[in-house]
């Protein structure tokens, strides 16, 4: 595991927000990151926006249709955490999809998420079978390739779940019924829709809520 990855899980339970890269804007987002670090965010998730995120719901679709109509490109989110970087270390990992990687260059993307500071990247839309094509090229720039798992993997669970860390819960009951079996949990749509409620204003309410699920889990 990345040495800052495995960070985040080392004071107790972690709680991992993830965020839309550019809903409302990128400046939003950046303040978002430091807003949800100091509100006791351990590690954060940073979506690179696709134009067919086929294994998201409706929010976090709407989402990614908010941040490309924006403009949003994956050269200026990595434009974004390099200004990030400059005043956190906070374990970030992206979560976009193969073909965002594969169109800008596996090898290109691997050294350009180390070099600009990320941790880890999560793809969606690779299955566990199939990610050593994404994998090598991040383990050699010292990036973890990080896995899913769904309730209904059935017999490839115990497989897949040997390398999983974590999986999606929206409210504060969730999170501490889920932490107290697992390593962390991980909040998406339930952040997105108080981004797409309060648009640039949000900040201070995804602050009040990450303190919430934080405070469930301690």
């Amino acid at each position: 595991m990345n040495k800052n990855i495995k960070k985040a899980f080392g004071k107790g339970k972690a709680f991992i927000p993830f965020i839309t890269c550019g809903d409302p804007s990128l400046e939003v987002t950046e303040r978002m990151v430091y807003a949800m670090e100091e509100a006791g965010a351990d590690l954060i998730e940073l979506g690179i926006p696709f134009s067919d995120p086929t294994a998201e719901g409706p929010v976090i679709q709407a989402a990614n249709v908010r941040a490309l109509s924006g403009g949003v490109t994956t050269d200026k989110i990595f434009d974004m955490v390099r200004r990030i970087r400059q005043k956190t270390s906070i374990p970030m990992v992206f979560m976009t999809y193969a073909n965002v990687v594969y169109s800008y260059g596996t090898e290109r993307f691997a050294k350009a998420a180390a070099e600009i500071g990320m941790d880890g990247l999560i793809l969606p839309d690779v299955p566990f079978e199939e990610k050593e094509e994404f994998a090598i090229p991040f383990k050699e720039h010292g990036l973890d390739l990080i896995s899913l798992i769904a309730p209904t993997s059935h017999e490839r669970i115990a497989m897949i779940a040997k390398e999983a860390e974590g999986f999606g819960i929206s409210e504060p009951k969730q999170a501490e019924k889920t932490a107290a079996q697992s390593d962390g949990v991980i909040v998406g749509s339930a952040i997105v829709k108080l981004c797409e409620k309060y648009g640039a204003d949000c900040v201070p309410h995804i602050s009040t809520f990450v303190k919430e699920m934080k405070d469930a889990i301690r």
